[in-house]
């Protein structure tokens, strides 16, 4: 009986050594696939671009004004202020939207609130670096502020129609925007950058942005590659005369946002991602962390 008794205690505890085992070995595996993240900037810009506002044709005064608000900005650190709101360690600001009147002095912005942290809602308040700054350059000009949103590239088209007084939306400056609008002086130094699988190892090896741009010129027709509609990345990657864009071989697959892209991406939908550097960090973290 006691040999018996020695015989199943030996037993349970090779059960116990063997489940810790693989309890370990579970841990580890859980572990790694932790640090593995679903998708990763590859850090080197792609363009040199600037961001400027798109303001009415017929409106050179508001022109000159803003201009005027956007040096006394820099000069006095407000803008440096709702960069840290938006980019360092500061709260993002919400800024609320009055009823259209006509009525009343109010500035009509136009924007596509989808391009954190430029510009993006939350609730029915909007936030974002754009929308911080038409919210002070509307207070300055001592006017109401009515923001409308709208698709990415139908804003300049409704300020060049008059419906709208001012476009903030991360705009590009580019001669094909100027038909529409008159270019405020540049505020933000912006550039493109490529989102990829976080297991994806295509573009480990490279130094450089050129490094990149080889790769990427080397992709083939049945190679696709997501991006916002109607923005800069849409126009490297079918080639812009206007910004100066070869283009790829590669296909473009537009979206109406930067999430969609990227969502899709993770789904097998596109092969690779370009949009714009900043909301490329911020929807790789959001979905890094989700994930």
């Amino acid at each position: 009986m006691k040999k018996l008794t020695k015989i199943i205690a030996l037993v349970l505890a090779l059960v116990c050594i063997c489940t810790a085992f693989a309890a370990c070995g579970g841990n580890k595996d859980d572990k790694d696939k932790e640090r593995t993240p679903a998708v990763k900037v590859i850090n080197y810009d792609l363009t040199s671009e600037q961001y400027a506002f798109g303001i009415d044709k017929d409106q050179p005064e508001l022109l000159t004004k803003v201009n005027e608000i956007l040096k006394e900005m820099k000069s006095d650190g407000t803008f440096d202020a709702i960069c840290n709101n938006n980019f360092g360690s500061g709260t993002p600001q919400a800024v609320k939207s009055a009823v259209l009147d006509k009525s009343k002095d109010q500035l009509i912005v136009a924007t596509n609130a989808e391009f954190e942290p430029f510009e993006y809602m939350k609730g029915e308040n909007y936030y974002g670096v754009d929308m911080e700054m038409a919210a002070y350059i509307a207070k300055k000009l001592g006017k109401e502020l009515v923001i409308k949103n709208m698709n990415f590239d139908a804003v300049c088209l409704s300020v060049g129609q008059h419906k709208c007084d001012i476009a903030m939306a991360g705009l590009t400056i580019s001669e094909d925007r100027k038909e529409y609008v008159n270019f405020s002086d540049p505020y933000y130094e912006a550039s493109q950058r490529l989102i990829v699988k976080g297991t994806d190892t295509t573009f480990d090896a490279c130094k450089s942005a050129d490094d990149v741009n080889a790769i990427l010129n080397s992709l083939t027709e049945d190679k696709k590659i997501g991006c916002q509609q109607g923005t800069t990345g849409n126009s490297f990657i079918e080639g812009s005369n206007d910004l100066g864009f070869p283009g790829l071989k590669a296909k473009a697959v537009a979206y109406k946002n930067g999430s969609l892209a990227v969502q899709d991406l993770i789904n097998n939908g596109v092969d690779y991602v370009i949009i714009d550097a900043a909301p490329a960090e911020r929807i790789a973290k959001a979905i890094n962390e989700m994930s």
